[in-house]
């Protein structure tokens, strides 16, 4: 990797590390917060839900804002909308005698910011790089700075509430400023060449060309970065109530052991960022076996229900995620020319983000069944996942450049 590019690659790294940090650590809090504001579990959910709502309907815009104003004049305005969120948020669980719907307001405003945030590093990178498998080393690096905030986040949300309750809230803020820091001193995109900025209209018409001619499999990568996700969260949500409530395990040893499969994640997202290289046809196969292993980590489940196996069968889906995630963020960045990247991908981040929303409720109440609902419904949306993949990612064919640009019309 290029030496004088390691700079921008962490400091990018940082975004989704913090942005990662700033929803998931909630995730070991949400019985806490629950209890002490006397509301039920699908209410809770929403602390997460809400989030990833507006981000999935604003992340469009921000990809396109990227795509003609610049990487870093998108990145920095939203970390310091989601640091304002994250404060508002704070406050209210701080000063008011009911916050729910205050901290249901700042998680919006947090949403807007991460919209704004997280989803433009990925075409940021792509643009940092011309060589694809530096591309696809650089997303990998992404990817485990994302992983790794996963694993860290349990332990120190967990950490934080410990002492008070809403003070992993007022830590949003103070992460968010120290990526901006990072961001603005260390990012060094490259400069666009003296041409006319494109218009909106035509714009839009080189990225209808776009989804037109490679349809197929970016619906499919959409759709599985939206089920990987949503089981990913959902079952997150379901460990952390099970750990208290049929474990006994609380605070800081919860985070502990809800860190233990997403390590494995961050592990494999980490190995498979580093060995993918160029080929996409590896790139395929590997998402493939990812997702079966995630559905086969829950099979076993319907066998032994102890904390031992059920942490052992989501560190084998955790490995799973992490050798998927990375081939598809390369599959997707290196597959779109440059111009409508941050569009392109940024509908890729709103799948994620669906998943992110729709995850947490549905285990909610999935858990309220059975067991066997989580287990099932885990089982299936995974291997929705194997036939997309095995029947719609066909790299070979479609994962080319696309053709050249539409033109405007003469006037």
């Amino acid at each position: 990797m290029e030496e004088k590019k390691t700079l921008d690659l962490f400091a990018l790294a940082s975004v989704p590390l913090i942005m990662t940090l700033g929803n998931s650590m909630l995730i070991p809090v949400l019985p806490v917060i629950e209890k002490t504001l006397n509301i039920s579990s699908f209410q809770v959910s929403m602390i997460i839900t809400v989030y990833s709502i507006v981000a999935i309907l604003l992340i469009p815009i921000a990809g396109y804002l990227s795509d003609r104003f610049g990487r870093k004049k998108v990145i920095i305005p939203s970390l310091l909308l989601a640091a304002i969120g994250g404060a508002i948020t704070g406050f209210a669980s701080w000063k008011m005698e009911n916050p729910y719907l205050f901290i249901l307001v700042g998680r919006v405003i947090q949403g807007i910011g991460s919209a704004g945030a997280m989803p433009v590093v990925i075409p940021c990178v792509g643009d940092l790089f011309k060589n694809e498998d530096e591309v696809t080393k650089g997303l990998g690096l992404i990817e485990t700075a994302n992983t790794f905030g996963k694993v860290l986040s349990p332990i120190l949300g967990a950490f934080l509430a410990s002492f008070i309750w809403f003070l992993p809230f007022w830590f949003i803020p103070l992460l968010c400023a120290i990526s901006i820091v990072l961001v603005l001193f260390f990012v060094k995109t490259p400069k666009k060449k003296d041409q006319e900025v494109q218009e909106f209209a035509e714009f839009a018409r080189n990225v209808k060309a776009t989804l037109k001619k490679n349809l197929r499999w970016l619906l499919a990568i959409f759709l599985l970065g939206g089920i990987i996700m949503f089981v990913l969260f959902g079952i997150l949500f379901y460990l952390s109530t099970i750990l208290e409530e049929r474990h006994g395990i609380y605070g800081t040893k919860k985070g502990l052991v809800m860190a233990i499969p997403l390590l494995a994640l961050s592990i494999s997202s980490f190995v498979a960022g580093k060995k993918l290289g160029e080929n996409k046809q590896v790139m395929k196969w590997t998402i493939f076996v990812g997702f079966l292993l995630l559905a086969g980590a829950f099979i076993f489940l319907f066998f032994n229900m102890s904390l031992v196996f059920l942490l052992s069968a989501l560190v084998v889906g955790g490995i799973g995620i992490g050798a998927a995630l990375p081939s598809l963020d390369a599959l997707i960045t290196e597959g779109i020319e440059k111009e409508e990247r941050g569009t392109i991908t940024s509908l890729y981040s709103s799948m994620r983000f669906v998943g992110v929303a729709a995850g947490p409720p549905v285990y909610a109440l999935l858990i309220k069944m059975s067991d066997q609902a989580v287990f099932h419904t885990s089982i299936y949306s995974s291997l929705v996942g194997v036939i997309v993949v095995w029947f719609a990612v066909k790299p070979g064919k479609e994962t080319k450049k696309v053709a050249p640009k539409v033109k405007k019309a003469p006037v």
